[in-house]
């Protein structure tokens, strides 16, 4: 079967203040959960959903992300004269030799919207995905974006990632508002940067996963500095709304939020106790330490 969805953008240009000093001179996405970096978690997310080119969007103080995807023949030379079969199938497995990395320079820090505007001459004319690292999200099933490029294949309309948050937690989102389809399915009638508790018109958010037209490049040409100061997609999209049919889909899965200090420490807890080798013994030692650890929290949340 070919996939509609071939391409996806992952805007990593950010500067990662949150974690200041340890991104001072590492990109946040390269912080590792247990033994991989965010950045692969995500890569790997998109290879699962048929996607064969990743598209990353950086600055020039990501060259580590780079690195991390390209080959490395002394290490690789290194582990192979030692007899480290399986780390080398490790580091030569990160990405699947049919799975091709494109690198642009995003030359201003002008926001998400820009980023991706960033990507048009990759993207080309065609609808593509868009991955935030730092949205953590774990399946044991299909993967999230496997999930999206479903939705995409079967209606043909831009989709967008979203959970219910917290009420007082809008103002960290874009928020939506939706006309329900079926369960986990809607259509989105209205999306708003960061509102304000009291003005947003649901606590639906957007979190870190899209699927989108290639008309998004030609919005994105027009629209206007919003919040912050940047370009927002969120804008973008909602001029986009007046043309075309976007749905909000509710993943399955679990989404932890690594772009805090608190969601990744979460989700390096939660993944080291559910790590095949390390899960055991580190199950064992937090017990031993604080208390009875409960039961692995399920996929889907």
């Amino acid at each position: 079967m070919t996939h509609l969805i071939r391409k996806a953008v992952f805007p990593v240009a950010g500067l990662g203040t949150r974690f200041l000093p340890a991104t001072k001179a590492s990109p946040k996405e390269m912080l590792p959960i247990v033994d991989k970096p965010l950045i692969q978690y995500a890569a790997e997310e998109a290879v699962a959903a048929g996607i064969k080119e990743l598209i990353f969007i950086t600055s020039s103080s990501k060259r580590a992300i780079a690195d991390h995807f390209d080959k490395n023949y002394e290490l690789e030379s290194e582990l192979e004269k030692h007899g480290k079969k399986d780390l080398l199938e490790e580091i030569q497995g990160v990405i699947p030799p049919d799975v091709f990395c494109v690198f642009i320079r995003q030359p201003e820090a002008l926001g998400l919207g820009h980023a991706v505007w960033c990507a048009k001459p990759a993207v080309g004319n065609e609808p593509f995905a868009v991955i935030l690292a730092d949205d953590l999200i774990k399946d044991s099933g299909r993967g999230c974006m496997t999930q999206m490029v479903e939705i995409y294949e079967e209606h043909g309309a831009s989709v967008l990632g979203v959970e219910e948050v917290p009420r007082e937690e809008t103002n960290k989102y874009g928020i939506v508002a939706t006309q329900q389809l079926r369960e986990g399915l809607s259509e989105v009638s209205e999306i708003v940067e960061k509102p304000d508790p009291a003005d947003a018109p649901s606590n639906e958010a957007v979190v870190g996963r899209y699927i989108l037209t290639p008309r998004i490049f030609e919005l994105l040409e027009k629209t206007p500095r919003g919040a912050g100061g940047e370009i927002q997609l969120t804008d973008a999209i909602s001029m986009l709304l007046a043309e075309e049919k976007v749905l909000a889909y509710q993943f399955e899965g679990t989404r932890y939020d690594c772009g805090s200090k608190l969601g990744y420490l979460i989700a390096t807890v939660e993944y080291a106790l559910q790590h095949d080798k390390l899960g055991p013994d580190f199950r064992e030692y937090l017990e031993s330490q604080f208390c009875e650890v409960p039961a692995r929290r399920s996929a889907g949340g």
